[in-house]
């Protein structure tokens, strides 16, 4: 009973934390930009394999799709590209990549984030699940905007790095047509 209770209280602990702290309300929205045209910003993280991963390099050699997450809530409409790339049967690479921004998590919630995303999805796709905390997050964060921080920023980046596609309005099926028609070949 003892270890149910403390459960409980953790994760309402959590959830407010998640309400006061991870959602970018409580911050200053960074303005939304389309960086269509650059280079995506160098940056570190772990994948859910725990492995270290520096971005963008870690997608070099081939057109990459990147799904970026800003609040949990995010994670719906990543859902959604994902599953409409499965059902395209394309065969770009994609990663996602929650930035968690807030000093708070990069110093004292980052397993439990973390692990909470690993109950979460299934081991298979771990490798692909790469999440940014501290400056590397905030790097991010910058270099897309955070307004309407539950609409996934999704870009198409080419084998060098550099974003081809951007969107950040949330899935569209006739987008997703789009982006896969501005898929660079013969890379």
């Amino acid at each position: 009973m003892k270890r149910r209770l403390h459960i409980m209280v953790t994760s309402a602990f959590l959830i407010g934390l998640g309400g006061l702290l991870l959602v970018p309300g409580c911050e200053s929205p960074i303005p939304n930009r389309d960086p269509s045209g650059e280079v995506f910003p160098a940056v570190s993280g772990r994948d859910l394999d725990d492995a270290s991963i520096r971005l963008p390099t870690a997608l070099s050699g081939s057109p990459s799709l990147v799904l970026i997450g800003y609040v949990q809530g995010s994670q719906f409409d990543i859902d959604r590209w994902m599953l409409g790339m499965v059902q395209s049967e394309s065969e770009l690479r994609m990663v996602e990549v929650p930035a968690v921004g807030g000093w708070f998590p990069d110093l004292f919630l980052q397993p439990t984030i973390d692990d909470g995303m690993r109950s979460g999805i299934p081991a298979e796709n771990w490798s692909s699940v790469v999440t940014l905390y501290g400056e590397d997050a905030e790097r991010i964060r910058r270099f897309t905007g955070t307004e309407r921080p539950r609409n996934a920023r999704v870009l198409l980046l080419d084998s060098k790095g550099t974003v081809t596609w951007f969107w950040d309005q949330g899935y569209s099926p006739a987008r997703l047509v789009q982006m896969l028609k501005t898929v660079p070949t013969g890379e």
